[in-house]
């Protein structure tokens, strides 16, 4: 995966040391961080491109985030496609919870599926919460899931 800043710049080492040199630049500065992982995708035609982000909010100051984007022409149903982007939100989380251990830092998956059993997302949530919760981590659907839903969301072009 190759990942960039907001702003496109891309991130000079592996995602897992710039997280680290974030976190303690962060902390350094006397910012509380909690670290929110999400994932959304966007179906064109044969072309589903699926962002990933990793967001870094400091408690009272704002946040950043760094990005990843993939296209694949694999078809997918909608409940495949959204586990598909929990597969990925965790696939991150699990390579980084060793360093959001190490320095105490609060981290959260957010999957863009809602709870209103009206929505067609609906029919992943049973499988997507379990997943993260089985793996251990904190979990976040609609509407509190805004590192899937708002953030990844602008980010798939």
């Amino acid at each position: 995966m190759l990942w960039r800043r907001f702003s496109g710049e891309p991130l000079r080492l592996p995602v897992k040391n710039e997280v680290e040199q974030a976190i303690i630049r962060e902390t350094q500065a006397g910012h509380k961080l909690k670290v929110c992982i999400g994932t959304d995708s966007q179906v064109r035609a044969a072309d589903t491109e699926i962002a990933t982000v990793i967001v870094f909010l400091r408690e009272k100051r704002g946040g950043f985030m760094f990005i990843s984007n993939e296209h694949t022409t694999q078809k997918y149903s909608i409940k495949e496609r959204m586990l598909v982007e929990v597969a990925r939100s965790i696939e991150i989380a699990y390579e980084l919870c060793d360093l959001f251990n190490k320095y105490n830092v609060d981290m959260e998956v957010h999957a863009d599926i809602n709870t209103n059993p009206q929505f067609k997302s609906n029919e992943a949530l049973r499988e997507a919460m379990g997943y993260i919760l089985g793996m251990g981590y904190a979990f976040k659907a609609k509407p509190d899931a805004f590192a899937s839903s708002c953030c990844a969301d602008k980010m798939v072009n």
